[in-house]
């Protein structure tokens, strides 16, 4: 089509320039020649004019077209810009998802993993109580049978029975005076055990949830009678407060507790260990200011050692009490809130006067407790709350899997209890610096199984009587009446 456009545009131009040719030859008389140059003139200007306005044509069309393509290029980089953050999203989507997939199922599989070892420490847990089941029923059917006669009239063998062997929560036996004996006969009994240094120290381990790691040990006090026999705290603390001998008691598991720690950072520097304080110690003018004088020249410890208090002595808290608490928050020390009666407590309150820790009977935190347990939170609420304010919770009093278990689901972190492991009784070579190879925990007795993180642990001496053998079985099984 644009080429019979050419062809029909050259001859029109040879036509015209013909046409101006003949008119000036024929009309206006001018030679044959000079006619010719002249219409070979207008030929070739009229030539050169339809050129330059085809030029001019096609630059514009050409213009059109190089305008119309980047028009399509920019739209093509906007949609290819489009669909590259489209995609990025997608992608952003997929990681996403598979995040939170991955972060659904991760838990899921170490709880499925844990439940695993649980149910397998069960079953283990199970065969042991049928096994022990067994040889009772066994024991008994015998014991039912009729002797056999003999026929030779000979002396008859027998054998004395060993001590009866303690239920695992049921009462323990303690040296505890009866009520005939008196307030100052047990008040005489714990001052002649202080002045005779017969406070032994117990420690019970702390440990995180669920792996069962030891973190901290608490101290507990146990006291020795002359004869040997063991007076566990519930049994003498309340004497000894009465007596205004709790100063003294603390003083010295203080020392003791400041010895076995050092002990223990030496193996492992992220172990912590709780000190139990009574809120007498913070009064006494002839004591704390000892108290203050020993723990300034330990500041070392001071990441180590928790001092823990009672729930009710802390709400009892005069301006003394608080103002010696602060010195002992001044330099550096934490502290931890124990025997809690109810879950009416103030976390930003705590957390400003130095605690770091909180302990709650398992049964209490699941609402398993006689008790009222009024409080403004859910207790499956409180740990998220108090590590807000940077505050552990401790379940302590933990004697079953089952409080394990629910225990999960209310996110806490560390666990204490019989479950784990009972209080057990400090070395004597420990707290005097020797007995290194033996380590620092002795055993209550020599059939429990060694637990997660406890240290070597030996035989006991010969030469104890077997009354005392059975004094330290029974211990092993109290949880109820541990400090």
């Amino acid at each position: 089509m644009v080429r019979l456009a050419a062809i029909f545009t050259a001859i029109c131009i040879v036509l015209i320039a013909s046409s101006i040719g003949a008119v000036l030859y024929l009309y206006f008389g001018l030679r044959g020649p000079d006619s010719a140059i002249i219409a070979i003139t207008a030929l070739t200007g009229l030539a050169l004019i339809n050129a330059v306005t085809t030029r001019l044509n096609d630059r514009r069309d050409v213009g059109d077209q190089i305008a119309d393509l980047s028009r399509g290029t920019s739209d093509l980089a906007r949609q290819v810009g489009e669909f590259g953050r489209r995609l990025a999203g997608l992608e952003s989507r997929v990681e996403t998802v598979l995040d939170r997939a991955k972060a659904a199922t991760d838990p899921l599989a170490v709880e499925i993993g844990e439940l695993g070892t649980l149910v397998k420490q069960l079953a283990e847990s199970v065969a042991l109580h049928e096994a022990a089941l067994a040889g009772t029923a066994r024991t008994t059917l015998l014991a039912a049978e009729p002797a056999p006669a003999h026929h030779d009239s000979g002396p008859v063998m027998t054998f004395p029975a060993g001590p009866p062997e303690p239920k695992p929560n049921g009462p323990a036996p303690s040296a505890a005076p009866s009520g005939g004996t008196g307030q100052a006969a047990m008040a005489a009994l714990i001052k002649d055990a202080v002045e005779a240094n017969r406070i032994d120290l117990y420690l019970q381990p702390i440990v995180t949830l669920p792996q069962r790691k030891v973190r901290f040990y608490e101290a507990m006090s146990r006291l020795r009678t002359d004869q040997g026999e063991v007076v566990l705290a519930a049994d003498y603390l309340g004497f000894a407060e009465a007596g205004g001998l709790m100063p003294q008691i603390d003083n010295l598991l203080l020392f003791r507790c400041v010895q076995v720690l050092r002990r223990l950072l030496l193996k492992n520097r992220e172990v912590g260990l709780f000190c139990n304080v009574s809120s007498t110690t913070l009064t006494d003018a002839a004591v704390f200011p000892q108290f203050l004088e020993f723990i300034e020249a330990n500041r070392a410890l001071t990441s180590s050692l928790v001092f823990e208090f009672k729930q009710g002595a802390f709400r009892a808290m005069g301006p003394i009490e608080q103002e010696s608490l602060a010195a002992l928050a001044e330099r550096g020390f934490h502290f931890s809130l124990d025997n809690l009666t109810d879950l009416r407590i103030e976390p930003r309150d705590l957390a400003e006067r130095g605690f770091r820790f909180v302990k709650i009977s398992g049964n209490l935190l699941l609402n398993r407790a006689a008790s009222t347990t009024a409080a403004d939170i859910h207790p499956a609420d409180l740990s998220d709350l108090l590590g807000r304010f940077g505050i552990d919770l401790i379940a302590d009093k933990i004697e079953s899997e089952a409080i394990v278990v629910d225990l999960l689901d209310y996110d806490v972190r560390y666990g204490q209890g019989f479950l784990f492991s009972p209080p057990r009784p400090v070395r004597q070579e420990a707290l005097q610096g020797t007995g290194e190879r033996n380590g620092i925990l002795g055993r209550e007795t020599t059939n429990e199984p060694r637990q997660n993180g406890s240290d070597a642990v030996s035989q006991p001496a010969a030469g104890k009587s077997e009354a005392g053998g059975a004094r330290t079985a029974a211990q092993a099984q109290l949880a109820t009446r541990a400090v």
